[in-house]
């Protein structure tokens, strides 16, 4: 079991380990007996993992002798929402959890923004554990303490930024994800090999089949290393102030047409597309190199991701998606462009005709 610890402004109380292995919720269970984070753990989970995966790690953990109760919502990112925050908060109340509970978040993206998000208010603050069940969520959205629901006038527009006790990536929960979930996941992969590492983008590059026939000791590499990208830029800068958002990188665009598009869109298709986006931006602008932008876009296609924008949506819901992105500043649309693979850098001079102009093209 591989272990990486997250340093957060050099205080003890807020770091926390990743652990990384296969079949390790038995192992799980110790550490939170050792821990002894909480009298009582509430399960946080959707309906899908929970058919899935429930009853397994509920019985697993009151094996080792702890108090759990489990609570589900319809899966889904249709359920990130306040009424669902209300509704988990008050089955929460009815089974008698207090400040001596936590919760564990099992699950995708949207169970660990949402149990994240309730831990971050409930009762003003309760500790809660990380169990991701995706690649996305574990290469990604399960480390760093984002947490967030949407509104209609965008994504993750409500949130908090909350730290886990601990993150427990186990890779046995992979072997259940449908292709295009395993695809979300390897958007991210893909990004941290283009802001960061090169040579992780080499490897994608050249075992991109074997990443997607999921080989086991593959993925334990790259989800070992997407996780040590993503620690260190958390460690520098935790709340999004300056470094950390490099991260953003497609999701600016990408964010954008998953709105409009109602969220039928799968999340690591429109990544993708972003990524194609602000390459081809980083280029038009002098930045990125034609060989690097290339190489970008066929490794995008390579692992099956689209890098056009569907003809069904409109281009100017897009620009107007864009326009009210939470990580804008004043009427400064924030971007991440390219130097070159691995050289990111943010900026807000990105001309709005420019903008339009290449996310027309991507449609044509």
């Amino acid at each position: 079991m591989n272990r990486i610890t997250v340093h957060l402004d050099k205080k003890t109380s807020s770091s926390y380990e990743i652990y990384i292995g296969q079949e390790i919720v038995d192992r799980m269970g110790l550490l939170l007996t050792k821990h002894n984070w909480a009298a009582r753990y509430m399960i946080v989970t959707d309906s899908t993992v929970a058919a899935l995966h429930g009853a397994g790690v509920e019985e697993t953990l009151k094996g080792v002798g702890l108090k759990i109760g489990m609570i589900d919502f319809p899966a889904g990112e249709a359920s990130k929402n306040i009424q669902t925050i209300q509704r988990i908060c008050d089955q929460l109340i009815a089974k008698g959890a207090d400040r001596t509970s936590a919760l564990i978040a099992l699950g995708g993206g949207v169970v660990g923004d949402i149990a994240g998000f309730v831990a971050s208010i409930y009762m003003r603050g309760v500790p809660y554990i990380q169990v991701p069940t995706t690649l996305l969520a574990q290469v990604d959205s399960s480390i760093g303490g984002k947490t967030g629901i949407d509104l209609a006038t965008g994504k993750n527009i409500l949130g908090t930024f909350y730290q886990p006790k601990g993150v427990f990536i186990d890779l046995a929960f992979l072997k259940t994800l449908k292709p295009q979930e395993l695809k979300n996941g390897l958007a991210e992969v893909v990004k941290y090999g283009i802001i960061d590492d090169p040579e992780l983008f080499s490897t994608l590059e050249a075992q991109a089949d074997a990443i997607k026939g999921q080989d086991a000791d593959l993925l334990k590499e790259i989800v070992t290393r997407s996780c040590t990208i993503k620690k260190g830029i958390i460690e520098i800068d935790e709340t999004e102030k300056g470094i950390r958002r490099i991260l953003n990188f497609g999701h600016t665009v990408g964010h954008a047409i998953e709105t409009e598009s109602g969220y039928t869109i799968p999340h690591g298709d429109a990544v993708a597309i972003g990524m194609a986006a602000e390459a081809i931006l980083s280029e038009r602008l002098g930045y990125l190199a034609a060989k690097d932008r290339e190489r970008i876009i066929a490794l995008i296609r390579t692992i099956g991701f689209p890098d056009r924008i569907p003809q069904g949506l409109n281009p100017k819901g897009i620009l107007t998606c864009m326009k009210g992105d939470k990580k804008k500043a004043g009427d400064a649309l924030n971007i991440v462009l390219l130097k070159k693979i691995g050289v990111p850098f943010v900026t807000s001079g990105v001309p709005d005709q420019l903008i339009r102009e290449t996310v027309e093209e991507l449609q044509r």
